[in-house]
């Protein structure tokens, strides 16, 4: 192992770790205002193309437990440049893609990067501030570039697909991963790095078992939720996630230890992220089919409509959350965060078809950007504040896990029960503005009951300890 990288370095390899995390996270969003003419051009169905978004979040909420796995056994910074080699190539194949079935492979071939970029990135933040101020201040920047990357994402891919093409939301990270890829030497350590084995057969396992659930819940629509069809596939994931942990409790050396569940506040907090991303992934996904679908906003203003939203979490994250956190503690700013994206989403699940940025669309997004600013840091800490330096690796892949399937299976879940909603209303003789504004607000409202379950499960599962 060599040396950390010079103290005058730190706040230099902040920055690339968290451009990092930003692209992670961007790409699960840029592709939201980009959708309506990804579909024009490979004939996507309305329901198909949530698999743009899934395709990249199933193999990084599939992958990222390896990639904390590889991180730990073979150094953070390789396994970092490991992953955005992957994500630059996956992103030339979904910017060329021609059907739908490349751009789905593209997409997912991002999420195997991003599922190595992530913990390694994290565990490199986490290595570089040991003072507890700076390192409250290095997560604000960190929490700031993931929750700005899946707002800002939303801004760019609206300039992007309104003055280039769709075809440049993947494109773009080909530079950026270049530019990474030629600092990362000079500015990152290598990391510890350990002996043993890696669970190559436990990632699959769980990868499938969450392909299966996801794949179940998006054809529900279709099959019916109580076919042989919905039911078996449910089953079978459920078998494989069932076989998976049993597996890793009897390995040597498995891809998650059970002891790891044993660090305070870990359980509690990777439900609360799953949560929260459940909620909040929906939130967005449909706030840009309303803007584009509902009120007619072209891809641009879709983007520009969303920008104070991405600003507020920006300059919360940042100057504010930080604070509040050293001085009242991370659950209060949890529960706090909490309840305000829940009313973000009761905000929205009211919106009229006929609505209007001022009224309907900014106080709703704003307050979402409150709720998310003062809840996703907090997760985070109580999520690894126990973890010991050598389980850091798999502590931060276990919270990017979580957010991520809570992220894929929520979606699902509310693409699901939304397109059912407009389906029914059309049944009734309803136009089609107004059938699908009605699963707009079943959406939205079905993501605030998530968040409401989360605010419960905060209040009673996280321990208040001191920073």
């Amino acid at each position: 192992m060599d040396n950390p990288a010079p103290y005058s370095k730190r706040w230099s390899a902040l920055f690339l770790l968290c451009t990092a995390q930003f692209v992670v996270i961007m790409d699960t969003s840029i592709i939201g205002v980009a959708l309506p003419a990804i579909q024009a051009d490979l004939g996507y169905s309305q329901s198909g193309l949530q698999w743009i978004f899934n395709a990249y979040v199933i193999l990084l909420g599939g992958f990222l437990l390896l990639g904390g796995r590889l991180s730990d056994l073979f150094g953070a910074r390789k396994v970092f440049m490991w992953g955005f080699a992957i994500l630059s190539g996956a992103s030339l194949l979904a910017g060329v893609a021609w059907s739908e079935a490349v751009l789905n492979t593209g997409r997912g071939l991002q999420g195997l990067g991003s599922a190595l970029i992530a913990p390694a990135a994290l565990t490199l933040v986490l290595s570089k501030f040991t003072d507890p101020k700076e390192l409250n201040k290095a997560l604000g920047f960190w929490g700031a570039s993931a929750a700005a990357g899946g707002s800002a994402g939303v801004f760019l891919g609206g300039a992007i697909t309104e003055w280039l093409s769709w075809h440049w939301v993947f494109l773009i990270n080909i530079p950026i991963g270049l530019a990474v890829l030629f600092y990362s030497r000079s500015l990152l350590f290598k990391g510890t790095t350990q002996k043993g084995k890696v669970d190559i057969a436990g990632a699959i396992l769980a990868t499938a078992a969450l392909v299966l659930a996801v794949y179940a819940i998006v054809s529900a629509e279709g099959a019916g939720w109580k076919s042989p069809q919905t039911i078996g596939l449910l089953g079978l994931s459920l078998l494989l996630f069932i076989i998976f942990f049993v597996i890793q409790k009897q390995k040597k050396e498995p891809l998650v230890p059970m002891t790891i569940f044993k660090v305070p506040n870990l359980s509690g907090g990777n439900l609360v992220m799953a949560l929260m991303a459940a909620a909040w992934i929906p939130l967005w996904f449909f706030l840009n089919l309303y803007l584009q679908q509902t009120l007619n906003y072209s891809a641009f203003n879709s983007g520009l409509a969303l920008l104070p939203m991405t600003l507020a979490i920006m300059f919360l994250m940042v100057g504010v959350t930080g604070k509040l956190v050293a001085k009242f503690g991370f659950k209060t700013n949890l529960i706090v965060g909490l309840i305000a994206l829940t009313g973000s989403l009761l905000l929205f699940s009211a919106i009229p078809p006929d609505g209007t940025f001022l009224i309907n669309v900014l106080p709703a997004s704003l307050l979402g950007a409150i709720g998310m600013s003062l809840a996703y840091i907090p997760g985070t800490i109580a999520s690894m504040s126990g973890a010991k330096p050598e389980e850091m690796g798999l502590a931060s892949g276990l919270v990017n896990t979580s957010y991520q399937v809570g992220s894929a299976l929520g979606l699902a879940i509310v693409v699901a029960i939304a397109a059912a909603k407009t389906n029914a209303v059309k049944t009734d003789g309803a136009t089609d503005i107004i059938a699908l504004n009605a699963g707009f607000q079943t959406a939205f409202f079905s993501a605030a009951i998530v968040c409401a379950i989360a605010v419960v499960v905060a209040s009673f599962s996280i321990k208040t300890l001191k920073q």
